[in-house]
């Protein structure tokens, strides 16, 4: 164990984006397989690989690079040490990046699920506030706790690990409308 958590250590320093890109794709593929496991109780037969390997791509190409980075930008221009400081992180953090990243993250879920311009524009309008409420409830804490207490070269694996659960909700609140079908067909089989 101790020779994999220098080799996670090794990489970080190495190559802080892309180790939390990979890190990222890994989570948000398994917050969508809970999803869709234990939340919709799907059967291996019916589990959607494709939905999996979607959220596997936004978590590689945006999630860890998106996230990395912009814990860099708080750590460069408002610093690392001190309550103020955590306080001003943690604003600029759900005031700024969580709305913008909450946005983008729907968009491309829905563009993969194949959603038209119209359509992306409907499910923003209905999903956009109750999820963005939901994410207050939770990753201002969370964001305490993690600019406070823990480096930067760790922030995204803590995020990323809290976002597990956070990820498995989105995954289902994403997919309302195929869980719904599937739900349907399930019945008359």
């Amino acid at each position: 164990m101790r020779t994999v958590i220098k080799l996670y250590q090794k990489l970080l320093h190495k190559y802080p984006v892309g180790s939390q890109a990979v890190q990222a794709g890994v989570l948000m593929a398994l917050g969508d397989q809970i999803a869709q496991n234990v939340v919709e109780r799907r059967k291996f037969g019916n589990l959607d690989f494709i939905r999996t390997s979607q959220f596997a791509s936004i978590g590689f190409f945006i999630g860890g690079p998106a996230t990395r980075t912009w814990y860099g930008i708080l750590d460069k221009y408002i610093g690392s040490k001190g309550g103020i400081v955590v306080v001003k992180k943690v604003l600029c953090d759900q005031l700024l990046f969580a709305p913008t990243f909450l946005s983008v993250l729907l968009v491309s879920i829905g563009t993969l699920q194949g959603n038209t311009i119209d359509n992306l524009k409907l499910k923003l309008k209905n999903d956009y506030f109750e999820i963005l409420t939901n994410n207050y409830k939770l990753w201002p804490m969370v964001q305490l706790v993690n600019f406070y207490f823990v480096p930067l070269q760790y922030q995204v694996l803590v995020v990323q690990s809290v976002a597990l659960l956070w990820n498995t909700y989105i995954s289902y609140r994403t997919n309302l409308e195929m869980i719904f079908k599937y739900i349907r067909v399930e019945d008359y089989e």
